[in-house]
């Protein structure tokens, strides 16, 4: 990317945010205003991969963001639904075993977490020692 100056900068950040923001790569590289194959020969440019993948990270990391706002209310819902005795006994059924499963995959993820970090500490240790 070196040698092209910010112009070319520029592109590349606009092909990325339209990539993000539009169905397919014709529609983005219309949008950033090169040609289709220019945008394909830059997604097989490392360089652009690397910057295409951590603003796809980014775009990812704000909608878990609001995902995770929005947790509360979902698990109001569910326990709504579940004790609510006019509810069909399917969604019933359905909202307990949702309750369950994401409250043991819960369970699941700490104890992993707790794992990994120990090993992580005796492989830190190890290192330390060796």
């Amino acid at each position: 990317m070196a040698g092209h100056g910010s112009k070319y900068d520029r592109k590349q950040e606009a092909a990325i945010a339209a990539l993000l923001t539009h169905r397919n790569q014709e529609e983005a590289a219309e949008a950033a205003g090169i040609s289709k194959r220019t945008l394909h020969r830059w997604l097989q440019m490392p360089a652009f991969q690397a910057a295409f993948r951590e603003a796809r990270r980014a775009a990812m990391s704000q909608a878990n963001a609001r995902l995770q706002q929005a947790g509360s209310a979902a698990v109001s819902t569910l326990l709504k639904v579940m004790v609510d005795p006019n509810a069909p006994a399917a969604a019933r059924v359905r909202a307990a075993d949702c309750v369950l499963a994401r409250g043991n995959e819960g369970l699941q993820r700490e104890d992993l977490e707790v794992r990994l970090a120990a090993l992580e500490r005796a492989a830190a240790q190890e290192r330390g020692g060796a």
